[in-house]
């Protein structure tokens, strides 16, 4: 047993009534989630699935030329997987055709592009379908930044927000998705042969077991060394954690009067009922 261990069966039933609740306070009972072929989607999905049945929720294929065809093999699996609905878009020619015209070679500035066109799409259907963007990224990700904002990031309602990896692996688990999706490096596919854990320099295990020592016990450097970890990874999570807050956080809008949005009008949405 690990600390980050959790009851999947009871995480599944508080994810799915907070889906239920989050959506009909927008006013709708529909999703549309971006399926990726990785894990952390594929949870989002099927959790979608079980809060709205699956003929409510329509998941998003969105490849790129580039992208490795398991992936797109991988979405479709889980999608059959579900009984849910499929749409199927082609990013290439909104990509290249910026990418091209501004001659953006930076592999980091392509991929932060691609993560964006694909959002765009995503908001652009759920008017069409009628339903919320659900978000796919977990706790790890976000506390490290490996996210692109207003890419990957974005969503309207993000049930994996306060899991991380591990945990999302044993909710996947527990949901029974398609072992292949489970089981293969996580990859955010920007190119051939990347992954995220070779990105980041370090396991999604090591960072998992560390945050959940600095985020949620609250231990100082000197305590999260005497328990074992080495300083100078210490030191570079926390610096990624410092360095991202502000994708962590909406738009900080100056305050003028009385009652600013987001800092003293915190009303709930039925406030005026």
């Amino acid at each position: 047993m690990s600390e980050l261990d959790i009851q999947p069966e009871l995480v599944t039933a508080m994810l799915t009534s907070f889906l239920r609740e989050e959506v009909a306070a927008a006013g709708m009972h529909r999703a549309v989630v971006g399926l990726s072929g990785g894990i952390d989607s594929a949870v989002s999905a099927a959790l979608a699935a079980r809060a709205f049945g699956p003929a409510e929720v329509l998941c998003v294929l969105l490849p790129h030329e580039r992208s490795n065809p398991s992936s797109e093999a991988h979405a479709r699996l889980v999608a059959d997987s579900l009984g849910v609905a499929t749409r199927r878009v082609d990013i290439t020619q909104m990509v290249e055709g910026y990418v091209a015209q501004e001659e953006v070679t930076d592999p980091t500035r392509v991929g932060n592009v691609m993560a964006r066109a694909r959002m765009v799409v995503l908001y652009d259907l759920s008017v069409e379908w009628g339903g919320l963007v659900v978000g796919t990224s977990n706790k790890t990700e976000m506390l490290l930044g490996y996210s692109t904002q207003w890419g990957d990031a974005a969503h309207a309602i993000n049930p994996l927000g306060d899991l991380y990896k591990h945990q999302v692996y044993q909710l996947a688990r527990h949901l029974e998705l398609p072992a292949e999706v489970i089981d293969k490096p996580p990859s955010a596919d920007l190119f051939e042969g990347q992954t995220d854990e070779a990105d980041l320099g370090f396991s999604y295990a090591q960072a998992d077991e560390l945050l959940y020592q600095m985020v949620d016990r609250r231990l100082s450097f000197d305590e999260l060394t005497e328990r074992g970890f080495d300083p100078t990874f210490v030191q570079t999570v926390a610096a990624r954690v410092v360095r991202n807050q502000y994708k962590r956080t909406p738009p900080v809008i100056a305050k003028l009067s009385r009652r600013t949005i987001g800092t003293d009008f915190r009303y709930l949405r039925d406030w005026m009922r």
